[in-house]
């Protein structure tokens, strides 16, 4: 075979290729593979008619308008009186409160309680070797160490906790959850 029929043929039958791939894709357009949104074929809906679709099929397909239900307003929630108030020494829940120390004082944790020091200079007091845990840093910080602010601090046992750096005459500002104790 001569290399211009080689090569004619090789036309011949790429050319019929492409004829064949793009009358395969009409075809498939046809059957919804490519279709357009926003078409007959496709529609674009709102969230708001799927919304009351969901609500006509929920409610059996009547036609039935849902009755829009009334949340308690701000003024109803703020003269709801609290159910408990919380006791620092023993605070369960995951809530954190804003604790002020005064130069002099300082802030004994209970077991398992986080503190984040906001401003001011802090120093760790710990009774053993072992401090308290820097979770931010990853690192333990020993009895008399300068405690970083905007750190999370864990302490593990009752007993540590953290006071005003001897000379500040500003105290302390501290992000509490969990138990603690003001002395």
């Amino acid at each position: 075979m001569k290399p211009v029929w080689k090569a004619s043929l090789a036309a011949l039958l790429l050319i019929g290729g492409i004829w064949a791939g793009s009358v395969m894709n009409i075809t498939a357009e046809g059957a919804g593979v490519g279709s357009q949104p926003g078409t007959a074929d496709d529609p674009v809906v709102t969230k708001s008619y799927v919304d009351q679709q969901i609500q006509k099929a929920l409610q059996g397909g009547t036609g039935v308008t849902p009755t829009a239900t009334v949340a308690p307003t701000a003024t109803a929630i703020a003269t709801q009186a609290p159910t408990a108030t919380p006791n620092p020494a023993n605070t369960s829940s995951n809530e954190s409160v804003i604790v002020d120390v005064k130069p002099g004082q300082s802030l004994i944790a209970s077991a398992g309680a986080e503190f984040i020091v906001r401003a001011g200079k802090a120093v760790v007091l710990s009774q053993d070797a072992n401090g308290i845990a820097d979770l931010t840093e990853g690192k333990d910080l020993g009895n008399g160490v300068s405690a970083p602010t905007n750190h999370l601090l864990s302490f593990p046992r009752d007993g540590r906790g953290i006071a005003v750096q001897e000379g500040q005459t500003l105290g302390l500002v501290v992000m509490v959850r969990g138990g603690y104790t003001l002395k």
